[in-house]
């Protein structure tokens, strides 16, 4: 009921594991899997080992989490034994990448084997990568050409919503060669310590996700279905079935999973069953709820 084809990758369900949650190792990414995730994303990698910023890195906030890991990874070098590992799962396994320019990108891309890749221009604290980059649309572009370019795996872009029009970067990922776009990414935010006066964050600053971001999130994805030609993969504050669907009905032909994972290591398997309740309740087929807010 709920399988499909996405770019390609032949899916058992619409549920997919978030880039930057289980994903520094091969068996947490193959645990996930296992927990019934159609696809698992890797942490981003990066062309040299990096350590990320100082900690507290990461923080509980009234509505979600806000973190500023600084996109620590082992390198994309040390890390195709991972991906082997996970791959034993029988799930597509997704490589999140990232750099400081095009050349970086497709380095790293014309030499991990994944079974895609997702392209990280859009992390909102990492000072010369993410959305230093992905605000700039020839920027996109390029990188999505130089990518596209030095593999045959299918490239997924994943944007930010630090910007006025994020329509224009996705069309920018589509000139680009991109098979499908990815929104979001964590929405800039700040916590202070009233007693002291200190930002919480050992980086200051950093990114919002969890249940807050969702409006915010379901909106871009509205708006790309819109203007693009090419799928596009919803993810940001999503935690239960009744999410997922909306993602669906505003154009988002799968989902990503991420902070709520921490809290229900099964919540694939419980969003998959709701969903397929709820499709049976209603007659519908994922078909029908498939962008199904831009048809009524």
């Amino acid at each position: 009921m709920l399988s499909l084809t996405l770019t390609g990758l032949k899916l058992k369900n619409p549920l997919l594991l978030a880039a930057g949650v289980m994903g520094t190792t091969g068996g947490s990414l193959k645990r996930i899997a296992d927990n019934g995730a159609a696809a698992v994303i890797t942490k981003s990698l990066g062309i040299e080992p990096k350590t990320g910023h100082a900690n507290p890195s990461m923080i509980e906030v009234d509505c979600g989490y806000l973190n500023a890991m600084g996109l620590p990874n082992p390198s994309y070098k040390n890390f195709q034994q991972e991906i082997d590992i996970a791959q034993d799962s029988g799930v597509p396994v997704i490589a999140s990448i990232f750099g400081g320019c095009a050349l970086d990108f497709s380095q790293i891309a014309g030499t991990l084997d994944a079974d895609a890749f997702e392209l990280n221009v859009s992390c909102p604290h990492a000072h010369g990568y993410g959305a230093d980059i992905g605000t700039d649309p020839n920027l996109v572009e390029d990188i999505t050409v130089a990518v596209k370019t030095a593999t045959d795996a299918p490239v997924w872009v994943k944007l930010t919503p630090n910007v006025t029009d994020i329509k224009s970067i996705g069309l920018a990922a589509q000139r680009g060669g991109a098979d499908a776009v990815v929104a979001i990414n964590t929405v800039r935010g700040m916590a202070i310590d009233i007693e002291s006066g200190y930002p919480l964050l050992g980086n200051r600053f950093g990114g919002l996700s969890g249940r807050a971001i969702k409006p915010a999130a379901i909106k871009c994805v509205y708006d790309l279905y819109d203007a693009l030609d090419i799928p596009v993969i919803g993810v940001g504050g999503i935690s239960d079935w009744k999410d997922a669907v909306e993602f669906i009905m505003a154009g988002a032909l799968a989902v990503e999973i991420g902070s709520a994972v921490g809290n229900n290591i099964n919540i694939f398997n419980d969003i998959s069953k709701g969903m397929e309740t709820f499709l049976a309740k209603k007659e519908w087929t994922f078909n029908e709820i498939y962008g199904m807010a831009h048809k009524i």
